[in-house]
């Protein structure tokens, strides 16, 4: 374990910082434990507590039984968006991190994560498994607060950020420890949960409070690699009664058998925190990233992941403090993901930075029942493809009992000529969302509308919308960077052949450059480099079937931000760098 270090987020940002402040008169004499668990693709009805009568969670059905926390409890439609606002208290709008690709999902350096409010007041902070908040530095979960992390690149293994020897496995998968390639034995989540088993444990006998952030990449896709006794479990069962449509059964029973692996590894951590006696110092988190990758049971609802119906965004929110917060309460009021780093501020009673467009608040005092008055309030909800958030697009503004809405398809970067109109739906009433009452009801619509337009604007307004984060070149913080597609600005659809990353020099560099390749070509190679459209190199050399993993050296990189375009053609076409390795002259490979 590192020793904790004053955040430089914390220290130098004045933009988002405008005061510390302390959310209690005096400090505690200890900090409680924290530990998030959040799946990945995990839909609200794939629990047992929720009414799934074919999957088999027992563990977290009885975390469900021994929590408070909130009946209606809000996330984005896609991972990436998630992962920012919890991390921030800020919608991901206002963070950089819109997309999952692209370039789209690395978050500004200047937000302020809730790891590094931790760390700052004494916290060991580990994270394991899924970051997707960008890859490398100074973005990486190492540089934004983490001070033990095991991960995985981009948005889970078998992607184009994983490492090039993975194979699309999921167990004894290739991960990251502290920004170092390791292969590991076992299945991802069970290694994950070693790794967070060892954090908790480390920092307890260090006596130090500590904030484990266990983020799972199952039950996400691919189907191919899960634990084969548990696939069996499920393919044997008949999953008609939460599926719809039978020919995803094999993806399903897949996806149930991951799920009850996140089971087991959630009751590990309950076991390990119960026999290191700190379960009643711990508070211990438990929700989704997003509705559910196959359209199947999320009880009284309808939607799936990328869509802002209800089955879409909502996601159960189990909050365990024994003594703290009544076991079996579930608040009616509404919540967010963006309220996780208010509530955990004021939870734990650490010194925080004041931040300015904080859109979340702190549902402390409904959790522990000391609430006397809790004005309603309205949630916005916005995730689509594109460069820019657009307004009205693919959105959801949600208050304590009706919800508008326009589910115009998270896919779309732009909204097409004749969209699907705006609605207005009262959940309490209808929460499948299928009786339109905009027209009965104009001026609510319209209320709620301008109330999203001003907040959008708001979140909106900050310079440089719509751009990436630069990657930092700087050879003395990192001896060598390994950049991946899924930081890139491709030329092209998807996550594109041909692309640049948006990169900041702190100083003239001189460097060599390692386009690598997840394929294998065959026949005569082209590559291009250039900076800022000027080609500054070119490289020939003919291939026979292997991956392209080939030395460019002695590139002059000016000091500053640029755009660095990496263009490899195999017999004149396009063919895919994955990776790229941007070192010292003269260093070994």
């Amino acid at each position: 374990m590192r020793a904790a270090i004053l955040s430089p987020t914390l220290a130098a940002l004045a933009l988002l910082t405008v005061a510390c402040r302390s959310t209690t008169n005096e400090q505690p004499a200890s900090f409680p434990n924290v530990v998030i668990v959040m799946t990945d693709d995990q839909g609200w009805g794939d629990i047992g507590a929720h009414g799934n009568a074919v999957l088999d969670t027992p563990r977290l059905d009885e975390l469900a039984a021994q929590s408070g926390g909130m009946d209606r409890f809000y996330v984005s439609p896609v991972c990436t968006p998630t992962r920012a606002a919890l991390m921030t208290g800020r919608n991901s709008i206002r963070t950089r991190a819109i997309d999952t690709y692209r370039g789209r999902a690395m978050m500004d350096t200047r937000e302020i994560t809730i790891a590094e409010v931790l760390q700052d007041n004494g916290y060991a902070t580990g994270l394991f498994g899924k970051w997707h908040l960008g890859d490398s530095y100074p973005m990486r979960p190492q540089d934004q607060g983490f001070e033990e992390v095991l991960c995985h690149r981009g948005g889970g293994l078998a992607q184009p950020a994983d490492h090039l020897d993975n194979n699309r496995r999921y167990t004894n998968a290739w991960l990251y420890h502290n920004g170092v390639a390791a292969q590991t034995e076992g299945y991802c989540m069970d290694v994950y949960t070693d790794y967070a088993v060892e954090h908790m444990r480390e920092s307890v006998a260090q006596g130090r409070p500590f904030f484990t952030y266990l983020a799972t990449n199952t039950p996400h896709g691919p189907w191919n690699d899960v634990p084969a006794d548990l696939l069996a479990k499920y393919k044997s069962r008949d999953l008609s009664e939460v599926l719809p449509d039978p020919r995803q059964a094999a993806q399903m029973a897949a996806s149930f058998a991951m799920i009850e692996n996140i089971d087991q590894n959630v009751g590990r951590l309950m076991d390990v925190l119960d026999e290191l006696g700190v379960a009643e110092d711990t508070i211990f988190i438990y929700m989704h990233d997003n509705g559910p990758a196959i359209r199947h049971y999320v009880g009284e609802m309808r939607g799936m992941k990328s869509e802002v119906w209800e089955g879409g965004i909502r996601s159960p929110f189990f909050v365990r403090w024994p003594g703290k917060i009544p076991a079996g309460k579930r608040c009616a009021e509404i919540a967010s993901h963006v309220d996780v780093w208010p509530t955990l501020v004021e939870a734990t009673g650490v010194r925080a930075p004041k931040v300015e467009g904080l859109d979340g608040k702190s549902v402390w005092p409904l959790l522990n029942e000391t609430a006397t008055d809790w004005p309603p309030r309205l949630i916005h909800i916005q995730a689509h493809r594109g460069d820019v958030r657009l307004p009205e697009h693919n959105f959801a503004t949600i208050g304590p009992r009706y919800k508008l809405v326009r589910a115009s398809g998270f896919g779309r970067e732009r909204l097409p000529e004749d969209p699907v109109p705006i609605a207005l739906y009262d959940l309490q009433e209808d929460p499948l969302e299928e009786n339109d009452l905009i027209e009965q009801m104009p001026e609510l619509a319209e209320s709620m509308l301008a109330e999203y337009l001003q907040w959008f604007a708001d979140a909106s307004a900050y310079e440089g919308v719509g751009m990436p984060p630069s990657i930092v070149i700087d050879f003395e913080i990192e001896p060598m960077h390994e950049l991946n597609r899924n930081d890139w600005r491709p030329n092209t659809e998807g996550y594109g052949a041909t692309g640049a990353y948006w990169i900041d020099c702190t100083k003239a560099t001189l460097v060599d450059l390692t386009p690598r390749s997840r394929g294998k070509a065959n026949g005569n190679v082209v590559i291009k480099v250039r900076i800022d459209d000027q080609l500054v190199a070119e490289s020939k050399f003919n291939a026979a079937n292997r991956r392209i993993d080939d030395l460019i050296p002695g590139i002059h990189i000016p000091p500053g931000q640029h755009r660095l375009g990496i263009e490899i053609q195999v017999d004149g076409k396009s063919f895919a760098a994955d990776h790229l390795r941007i070192s010292p002259p003269g260093t070994p490979r």
